[in-house]
């Protein structure tokens, strides 16, 4: 057997390095890196020996880092995918928070946090966490119940099992997720006799698992016998590349479709089977076909309750729940008839087994009453006037100054819902939403990692200042690699929607907006400044023509720009929605509260 001596950091480069996708790329299209003491000297050289065939990317912080890598992944539909890299301690620890956002989105990335010695002689370690009681516990067992898989590597010869594990796992379509390597500091440094045989160049093919014969006729029996059926379609569509089959079964059967938030843009909005986004944050015409369903078929979707209305919103007193998923566990929720199967797949085997079947066409002018309701919501404001414009009106500056390469992308706060309520996605990918994990900070690492997975599109981030405020730092990450997203700060002053919620069940204004802060001085942050000492080009605008205006502009500026607008904090879109179960104190002092809890309560027994 021929041998190379590398050390094991070394190898695991050469080795991530020599991974390849069916169209012949890297499947690890590279590694983002912050260095410190438990990672620099051991990762950090094998990444700087192998610079010109692996690329790596600096960033500034290791969770907004680790949100452009799960990022780049997602807007591929999980065809590729990075690693992250940190040192021990908190650049680890940073990184959990990232962890459970592909956890719960599915999505794949390679996090590896240097780690304490194997060998233990110099223990403790500066940054190690020391468990009284075991002594093989370090800050990286964070990662356990965030990863889909986690190892930790205390023996070079260790990665000939961990690695291949390790791409299982973030290439098998029901098990992707984060893998999670703790790499200890002394062993990413330590030399090995590796077998050449185990860098050579392997492809791995995205599984499409078919169908149980037996489980596509059981559905196509209750799709059948069903009168009023409805999809709905959630992120697995596009990760199983099953935007068009959904369309086509959809026209077919005459069965309307409604949308989370991960498959909004599976059906392009005037798309005559989509009914529009489902849910707490869905449009009226979507919750009027669900209410009426006495069939509820989910493809791709874990059923999340700002999907299912926290499960009252299927009120039909018969009705059904199929689930078509690739993971036996979303396939089994709340007792579904499961097809556990690639949403593709399944699309393409329930068309078959149902040949000419047709289902009762939906209530007339759902849609047209829907979109007469929200459109001048986004309109231009009319005539020159004081008031501070709401987010609706700021969405529609955009959806105007968009075309068909644009990707709006968000994750928390007040935008998600107003953009899954009033956006216009023309295509597959032009929506990108956290809504999983609906992470503060997601968005511009997230809109930076998009630009690097599709430079040719249009990148729209949109985040509030709450969310600004946050995580900001790749914004100069953006600056210094040349990266051109646009940001669209909505300044509102606080945390507007948690404020809505809070006075929604019945509290009073308190802690979120500057305003009902214990504050000396509330702060008036210049967040076009900010975002210009960090080297984008940026600009404050007064009002939605203002607006409008600097985003035609965006075509012909290099690197991040960022466009900054005052809004109202209260208003949101008052059309479509549904009720969400946040529980309201049983004890109150004040009134409102105890009007929300009979409220409350009344929702609860008619959830049953």
């Amino acid at each position: 057997m021929t041998t190379i001596r590398l050390t094991a950091a070394q190898a695991m480069i050469r080795w991530l390095s020599r991974q390849m996708t069916e169209e012949d790329e890297p499947f690890i299209a590279g590694a983002w890196a912050i260095f410190g003491h438990g990672n620099v000297a051991g990762i950090g050289e094998a990444l700087e020996d192998a610079k010109d065939s692996f690329s790596t990317f600096r960033g500034q912080n290791e969770q907004t880092m680790a949100h452009a890598a799960i990022a780049y992944a997602k807007q591929l539909g999980r065809r590729r995918a990075m690693m992250v890299t940190s040192s021990i301690g908190p650049g680890a620890t940073n990184m959990v928070t990232a962890a459970a956002l592909a956890h719960v989105n599915r999505l794949p990335v390679l996090l590896v946090p240097g780690d304490v010695f194997a060998g233990r002689g110099p223990d403790p370690v500066l940054q190690q966490v020391e468990d009284f009681a075991d002594g093989t516990v370090s800050a990286n067992d964070c990662f356990r119940p965030v990863s889909r898989y986690f190892d930790r590597i205390t023996r070079p010869e260790q990665l000939l099992t961990a690695l291949p594990r390790a791409l299982r796992t973030m290439t098998d379509p029901a098990d992707c997720g984060p893998v999670t390597l703790a790499f200890c500091q002394d062993v990413q440094a330590e030399g090995y006799d590796w077998p050449e045989a185990f860098f050579e160049p392997r492809v791995w093919h995205r599984r499409r698992p078919a169908p149980d014969p037996r489980e596509v006729e059981a559905v196509a029996q209750m799709i059948r016998a069903a009168r009023a059926p409805v999809i709905v379609a959630g992120g697995g569509v596009h990760y199983s590349g099953a935007c068009e089959a959904l369309a086509r079964f959809a026209a077919r059967l005459r069965i309307p479709v409604v949308e989370s938030q991960a498959g909004k843009s599976a059906l392009p909005w005037d798309d005559e089977w989509n009914f529009g986004p489902v849910g707490v944050t869905g449009a009226s015409s979507a919750n009027a076909v669900c209410a009426e369903a006495d069939l509820v078929i989910g493809v791709g979707t874990r059923f999340q309750d700002f999907t299912t209305g926290s499960w009252a919103l299927f009120r039909h007193p018969d009705r059904h729940l199929v689930s078509i998923n690739v993971a036996a566990y979303d396939a089994m929720k709340h007792g579904a008839e499961p097809l556990c199967a690639d949403a593709l797949a399944a699309l393409d085997a329930l068309a078959a087994a149902l040949g000419d079947t047709r289902a009762p066409a939906p209530r007339a002018g759902l849609k047209a009453d829907w979109f007469a309701a929200v459109d001048p919501l986004t309109a231009p404001p009319p005539g020159a006037g004081n008031e501070l414009p709401t987010d609706a009106q700021v969405i529609g500056a955009v959806q105007r100054a968009a075309h068909a390469d644009t990707v709006v992308m968000c994750a928390a706060g007040t935008m998600p819902g107003e953009l899954h309520k009033l956006w216009k996605a023309p295509r597959p990918g032009a929506y990108h939403m956290e809504y999983g994990y609906s992470c503060m900070g997601y968005e511009i690492g997230g809109a930076l990692g998009i630009k690097l997975a599709e430079p040719e599109r249009d990148v729209v981030c949109m985040l509030g200042d709450g969310s600004y405020m946050m995580a900001n730092s790749e914004m100069a990450t953006a600056a210094m690699m040349g990266v051109a997203i646009t940001v669209v700060v909505t300044d509102n002053r606080g945390y507007g929607c948690i404020n809505r919620l809070q006075k929604g069940t019945g509290g009073a204004e308190f802690n979120n907006l500057y305003a009902s802060s214990n504050l000396a001085n509330a702060p008036a942050i210049d967040f076009a400044l900010h975002a210009r000492a960090m080297g984008a080009t940026s600009v404050k605008v007064a009002d939605i023509a203002e607006l409008e205006a600097a985003l035609a502009r965006r075509s012909g500026i290099a690197g991040p720009y960022v466009v900054v607008i005052d809004t109202d904090p209260y208003p949101s879109t008052p059309h479509g929605g549904h009720w969400w179960d946040v529980a309201v104190p049983e004890v109150s002092r004040r009134q409102e509260v105890r009007d929300a809890r009979a409220s409350y309560e009344t929702q609860l027994k008619e959830r049953g």
